[in-house]
């Protein structure tokens, strides 16, 4: 399967115009546009799976034991990286393409029986299934997932999101704004967090006593790096 620019310009920019008005045809348009680009990709090299450098100063936070979910998790890189620090990790993205190169990425690391990997289309919301300690997501936003990815959280755990931003950048239908993931994660316990170079992040805590019972003022230190 050809990657063709002038297909890719189409779907960066008449995507997010169509996505309210053909919903169904747009998800079949964005898994086939995701598989394209995979199917070019191919598996990742087995030494590059790890954290998105703008974790990098930050692995510290991340936990290494328990569950997590990865959502749009692509080729698996970040999901078999937390597998390999003792974490069992679910990721799930709409292109199948993707899904079977993530597996095939953590067996190769040793780390299969620690990873599992699903189709799914994110339009419906998140996957069922039970709260997790980490919620890990890189370069995707739909800013309908933002609470449900909220409440996925089990008590004191962890919110990993990157995602492209128009801070050092161009503005974009798939860009936040300055500021947007504070605004909308700042009742999180936010541990760290950045805007720049088309980029923003954020690393932030629940409480430990659930949603809405209070919260540990041991975690309320903020690193802040922009």
């Amino acid at each position: 399967m050809k990657v063709v620019p002038g297909r890719l310009w189409l779907f960066d920019h008449l995507v997010p115009l169509l996505s309210e008005t053909y919903p169904g045809l747009v998800s079949k348009s964005d898994r086939e546009h995701w598989d394209s680009r995979y199917v070019a990709d191919g598996i990742p090299p087995i030494g590059e799976h790890g954290p998105p450098p703008v974790f990098r100063p930050h692995e510290h936070l991340f936990p290494t034991e328990g569950e997590a979910l990865e959502v749009a998790c692509g080729a698996g890189r970040g999901a078999v990286w937390l597998a390999t620090r003792g974490m069992s990790v679910w990721g799930v993205d709409v292109s199948p393409v993707a899904i079977e190169l993530a597996s095939k990425l953590a067996t190769q690391a040793g780390v299969g029986d620690r990873c599992r990997f699903e189709v799914f289309d994110l339009d419906q919301g998140l996957p069922d299934g039970p709260p997790v300690g980490l919620l890990f997501c890189h370069k995707f936003r739909d800013p309908r997932l933002d609470q449900a990815m909220v409440q996925r959280l089990a008590p004191g755990g962890t919110l990993a999101i990157a995602v492209l931003s128009e801070v050092g950048a161009s503005a974009g239908p798939f860009r936040a704004r300055p500021g947007e993931l504070v605004e909308v994660f700042g009742s999180l316990d936010v541990l760290a967090d950045g805007e720049e170079d088309g980029m923003a992040w954020m690393v932030a805590r629940g409480p430990v006593h659930g949603h809405g019972e209070g919260s540990n003022s041991a975690l309320s230190s903020k690193v802040t790096s922009l």
